[in-house]
């Protein structure tokens, strides 16, 4: 819990006299939910190689840096979990929460392991969600890696001449990735349900490679994947949705949903990816476009379909 994570850090300041900040502190419980080798990993990295003068307190943004530190390079402990997630057991549990769809009907004791896993835990009410925002970032990753070894020929087009990132470049860089590798790269992602996501993170994965970070949000039975892309000063926010046989045109939904995701990060645009996946469509290439729309709360955002 988050008294016994503050407990452990204060025996490093005891022995050594560098301290955490309560906000650091309060950062790596949230970030690990007390997953004791997230919460031991995240401090070693810190105190044995970004900082270890015992002078230099340990910050929030110390702290942030080491998450993503673990992220990339996935260490033993990640390669692990990122192992199970190829069991049907585990994929049957995994696939909807990162889609949004509700859990299909299966056996007491395929829950009970990832729980036992640690993959999962029990929300306040009682439902299910991934484990910790850390997992949370490795999962899609881990499950977009084949895809992302795919990429090393996509030029970055996307930046300026000074290195910056420029939102409409992006978003024609997309589209001309999307209509020429979109389809054939489904067949690589090994969770077939949420294909389009997966091969959408790789491209963001491409992107942020240079300096940037993705921040995912997912839950049971939303009917959504938010994510919010951070370049330098550019902060990008967008709603993925799909478009299910017999099912309206989730655009409606999506503006709403994605009006209240924007406003948690304080932006007035963004943008609302529809992934069609009804039947007997025309390719992706033929069907994916672009529009600009309205939200409910009047920002402009960009609709991409496909």
């Amino acid at each position: 819990n988050q008294d016994e994570v503050r407990r452990l850090y204060h025996q490093h300041t005891e022995a050594t006299g560098q301290i955490f900040t309560e906000e650091a502190v309060n950062l790596a419980f949230h970030l690990t939910q007390g997953q004791p080798w997230l919460v031991n990993a995240i401090a070693k990295e810190i105190t044995e190689y970004m900082a270890p003068d015992p002078a230099i307190p340990i910050t929030v943004e110390l702290i942030n840096q080491a998450k993503e530190i673990l992220i990339q390079r996935q260490d033993t402990h990640l390669d692990s979990l990122a192992e199970r997630l190829r069991e049907d057991r585990v994929r049957a549990i995994i696939q909807p929460i990162l889609s949004g769809q509700q859990l299909p009907n299966l056996a007491e004791d395929d829950l009970r392991y990832v729980l036992d896993l640690g993959l999962c835990s029990r929300d306040a009410r009682g439902g299910i969600q991934i484990a910790n925002p850390i997992y949370r970032e490795v999962i899609p990753k881990v499950l977009a890696s084949i895809t992302i070894a795919s990429l090393t020929s996509v030029y970055p087009t996307w930046l300026d001449s000074s290195g910056d990132l420029n939102p409409q470049a992006l978003l024609d860089s997309f589209l001309d990735f999307w209509r020429q590798h979109g389809e054939p790269l489904f067949k690589s992602t090994p969770y077939p349900e949420i294909a389009p996501h997966l091969v959408l993170m790789a491209f963001l994965h491409r992107v942020v490679n240079g300096g940037g970070t993705l921040e995912r949000e997912y839950a049971i039975s939303s009917g959504r994947m938010d994510i919010c892309l951070r370049y330098g000063d550019v902060i990008l926010g967008m709603e993925l949705k799909v478009w299910r046989e017999g099912r309206p045109d989730p655009l409606s939904e999506g503006l709403k949903q994605l009006d209240k995701y924007l406003s948690g990060l304080n932006l007035d645009t963004g943008w609302l990816v529809i992934f069609d996946r009804r039947p007997n469509l025309p390719p992706v290439s033929d069907r994916t476009f672009t529009e600009v729309t309205q939200s409910p709360d009047s920002r402009k955002i960009t609709v991409i379909r496909g």
